[in-house]
């Protein structure tokens, strides 16, 4: 049982390698047009399915844009991992947004205005 855990998280890594190498310097799509970060991968235990997790920075509608781009790569993407990998049995790929970064940055900027005392009494004035 803990072999096959091993095996998921090592193919999980594999995977977000190959996918990353892919989005930096192949990607084609137009509509892939801001930054796109692969953040985290998660695959079933049967590794039939892939999550990869993306920071995509940009405005609402470039964001929108790179996940319709992305849709569209990642059955290229599921033929390209199960090549490289070499598995029998290539996982679907589905790409999920990782607002990690985005939170990241908004609690610094909490954080600066904190500092300063510049937040208003209320908290937060972002939200």
């Amino acid at each position: 049982m803990a072999t096959e855990h091993r095996r998921g998280d090592r193919v999980a890594a594999a995977i977000r390698e190959v996918v990353a190498t892919f989005l930096a310097e192949e990607a084609k799509d137009p509509r892939i047009t801001s930054f796109v970060t692969v953040t985290g991968v998660e695959v079933t235990r049967d590794l039939r399915h892939a999550k990869v997790f993306v920071s995509v920075m940009g405005s609402d509608a470039e964001r929108a844009k790179t996940f319709e781009g992305l849709a569209s790569v990642a059955s290229f993407l599921r033929a390209r991992v199960g090549q490289s990998l070499r598995l029998r049995l290539a996982p679907e790929i589905s790409f999920k947004p990782d607002e990690s970064v985005a939170h990241a940055a908004h609690i610094e900027n909490l954080l600066s205005k904190i500092k300063e005392g510049t937040l208003p009494p209320d908290g937060d004035s972002d939200a």
